[in-house]
């Protein structure tokens, strides 16, 4: 089933699959240089998406191709998914473009995290930084028929035996939904090396495994669920913003529920390594222009995304930032 939508901790916190040679496409001439996307769309642009078909990252990025074409910022743009090790397959095949000024990836907090456990050999420190995009709320979610009717009643049995009580997330360790359930266990009391969680290749698997009770709650963006939670499949125990969000009105915070947490995730977009200057210019204008239009504006407010918008050298610095913070706490849960 699809859903609409499959920052570091605390204070940190397409569908078809194209050919692996498509990746590779070189550059027009008219919108490979100046930059400019003023005058024309830009065209031939392939957004890879580093996890499975209804994720987080597959929602974000068909909906920034979709704003480009309707704001007739960019012209057909492609997005495919290449999932795998938790978001390092795709992010190997990025680096492995090397000078592909027509390729980006969509990215976020998991892949960052993935990169150290699953001890990948390309990094985000390889790619070119384009843009930030967004920050989303964690929410806690069960399926309508859980015995859990608030997160007060999953607390309890949780922390009676934490082995017995599965947490289910679409990103593997390192990943925020692998963070937001340690995080929130610490915060409750309970040791995070006891967290019995498993892992999917994002939203698009996690669903399942929530409605068929394969595990007893998931943790993930709230994004990942809103079909299934205006159906009344899934039930919100508590999201994990500072202040509860119009989307999900009928859940509370873990702040406003005793629990002192509040988890955000974020997106982004990075190029391969050797892009030119110009290349890197096109896709930040083009992005630019994109999250300035109105259609930006409005799906924003539908899927309760907080506009987290820096580009270039500034979203450079605060990837650099979060690898850091990200590496650090792996090592203090021995995962990295």
């Amino acid at each position: 089933m699809r859903t609409r939508r499959a920052a570091l901790l605390g204070a940190l916190a397409t569908v078809s699959m194209l050919a692996a040679g498509a990746c590779g496409a070189t550059a027009e001439k008219e919108d490979s240089g100046s930059g400019n996307v003023g005058s024309k769309p830009v065209s031939g642009l392939r957004l890879m998406v580093p996890n499975t078909p209804g994720s987080g990252y597959d929602i974000t990025a068909r909906t920034v191709a979709q704003v480009m074409q309707d704001s007739k910022t960019a012209t057909g743009v492609q997005v495919y998914n290449l999932p795998g090790a938790g978001g390092t397959v795709g992010l190997q095949r990025l680096v492995n473009e090397k000078g592909n000024g027509k390729l980006a990836m969509q990215m976020g907090l998991g892949v960052v995290g993935s990169a150290y456990t699953s001890k990948s050999e390309a990094t985000l420190t390889d790619t070119t930084p384009l843009a930030r995009l967004i920050e989303e709320a964690g929410a806690i979610v069960v399926s309508k028929d859980s015995p859990y009717k608030t997160i007060d009643d999953l607390v309890t049995a949780w922390k009676k035996n934490p082995k017995k009580v599965t947490v289910g997330g679409g990103s593997s360790a390192g990943g925020p939904d692998h963070l937001l359930p340690m995080q929130l266990a610490k915060a409750v009391g309970i040791e995070p090396k006891k967290v019995n969680y498993v892992a999917y290749d994002g939203g698009g698997e996690l669903l399942p495994a929530i409605l068929g009770n394969k595990v007893a709650f998931g943790a993930s963006g709230f994004g990942e669920f809103l079909d299934q939670i205006e159906a009344g499949q899934v039930r919100v125990l508590a999201v994990t913003s500072e202040k509860p969000i119009d989307a999900v009105k009928d859940a509370p915070t873990l702040k406003d529920s005793g629990i002192d947490l509040v988890f955000t995730n974020w997106r982004g977009i990075v190029a391969p390594p050797g892009i030119t200057d110009a290349q890197k210019q096109t896709w930040i204008d083009s992005l630019t222009t994109m999250h300035d239009s109105e259609q930006w504006k409005a799906q924003l407010t539908k899927n309760g995304w907080t506009d987290a918008f820096v580009t270039g050298d500034e979203f450079g610095t605060y990837l650099k930032d979060q690898d850091k913070a990200v590496a650090d706490l792996l090592a203090e849960l021995g995962l990295a």
